[in-house]
């Protein structure tokens, strides 16, 4: 198996193959990986091909539009499976949930050509056993990395989960990953793939930039967007906003950081408890820093609330670690805003620092120095927007993801035919 596979130079009878394609996604909610896995599907349908997605949730009031547009069908199976029991073994609910919507796929549907299984790769070996369909399995990153091993209760029982996941996603036809940090991650993780020579290739989420405007203001507003959970450190956009305001009163442009105010969005759930103490710790510190009068919190905002978050803002601060990819970023500079982000994971590959913005350690003090750059030089926040966006068109547009998916899935489906 060549998991990376050539993504150039298929025959001209292949190109212009009409394929019955499935997508395969644990919950179709709203997120990054959500996001990706609509644009897949969006653009697999644009290019002509027939199109499926499948799910174990989908809550038509908290979904992205294109789910509900027609554009595909959106079938979902499972739903009335747990997430979790008594809020533990989150894995294996998911596991199970998404091995009964591939059982349903396989014995209620026909053979599909190529299919697209995203996040849980558990479910390969059971749609493998129709051999008419190629799978392309896309990893946002290992699981394994994700997951909490901090008890020895905890590594006994994620060891079988963790040996299940490479064993599973090495028996995919072409895997696919969100960016090089990802594949290297990737190849330092499942040692036994590499090894095998079985390596991943980079097909980097992107973003339609039509649907933004070049904003007719800067507003002395900055912006965070994420979902709820600890991991995203949403509580760094809140001490560095803190420690910004604090200087106020011992520089020139201290009159204008009194008007600057700090806006927090995204993605959450109530059935998720995290998210819902997340949020209630984030209120506390906003009160505990003083600054809760200029804290205001969006959950869960429509596309075009977030449209027009971006749109009113001076700039977007991206607060996670060693973020695998990171689809705000891209959003952030295709709206010609400028991004502040750790120095770390995929925004080293979509922020240009000093360009398209500012790469920081995940410091109060850091962040808030870059964020007074832009408070005391607005036209420094135009440029850098203006800049943000064209890069963001030349490297990460929807067409060219779409053509480079495109590609992937009919080399795999040429392979079986070969």
């Amino acid at each position: 198996m060549a998991a990376a596979g050539g993504a150039a130079g298929e025959s001209s009878a292949t190109k212009a193959k009409r394929l019955k394609v499935a997508v395969i996604h644990p919950d179709l909610g709203i997120g990054g990986a959500e996001r990706l896995i609509v644009d897949a599907a969006c653009q697999l349908a644009a290019h002509g091909h027939d199109v499926h997605v499948f799910t174990s949730h989908h809550d038509k009031n908290r979904c992205f539009e294109e789910t509900v547009s027609g554009l595909f069908p959106v079938i979902v199976y499972g739903d009335f499976l747990p997430r979790h029991v008594f809020y533990r073994f989150h894995a294996v609910c998911a596991y199970l949930r998404c091995l009964f919507v591939a059982l349903c796929v396989l014995l209620g549907w026909p053979s599909f050509d190529v299919i697209v299984v995203d996040q849980v790769s558990v479910v390969i070996p059971l749609l493998k056993l129709k051999p008419s369909s190629k799978i392309v399995f896309y990893c946002h990153f290992p699981d394994l990395l994700l997951a909490q091993h901090t008890t020895m209760l905890r590594r006994l029982y994620r060891k079988p989960i963790d040996m299940v996941e490479e064993a599973t996603t090495g028996m995919a036809d072409l895997i696919l990953v969100n960016s090089k940090f990802t594949a290297a991650t990737f190849a330092r993780t499942f040692l036994g793939l590499h090894a095998r020579g079985i390596e991943p290739a980079v097909l980097y989420p992107a973003v339609s930039v039509e649907q933004f405007h070049e904003p007719r203001a800067y507003k002395l507003n900055f912006l965070s967007i994420n979902r709820f959970e600890r991991k995203k450190n949403l509580d760094l956009a809140i001490s560095a906003f803190s420690l910004l305001r604090s200087v106020a009163s011992t520089l020139p442009s201290g009159d204008a950081l009194q008007e600057v105010t700090l806006t927090v969005a995204g993605g959450y759930d109530m059935r998720l408890k995290e998210n819902v103490e997340y949020l209630e710790e984030l209120k506390r510190l906003a009160e505990t820093k003083g600054v809760s009068g200029q804290v205001k919190f969006v959950t869960s905002c429509s596309t075009s609330e977030r449209n027009e978050l971006l749109s009113n803002c001076l700039c977007v601060l991206y607060t996670p670690k060693d973020e695998h990819f990171g689809i705000v970023p891209l959003e952030a500079m295709a709206a010609y805003k400028p991004v502040i982000a750790c120095n770390s994971g995929g925004p080293v590959e979509t922020v240009m620092n000093g360009v398209t913005g500012f790469l920081c350690d995940p410091s109060p003090t850091e962040f808030s120095e870059a964020m007074l750059k832009l408070v005391n030089d607005r036209d420094l926040a135009v440029r850098m927007g203006k800049q943000a966006r064209d890069h963001v068109v030349q490297k990460f547009s929807t067409k060219t993801f779409g053509d480079l998916l495109n590609s992937y899935v009919l080399n795999a489906h040429h392979e079986r035919m070969e």
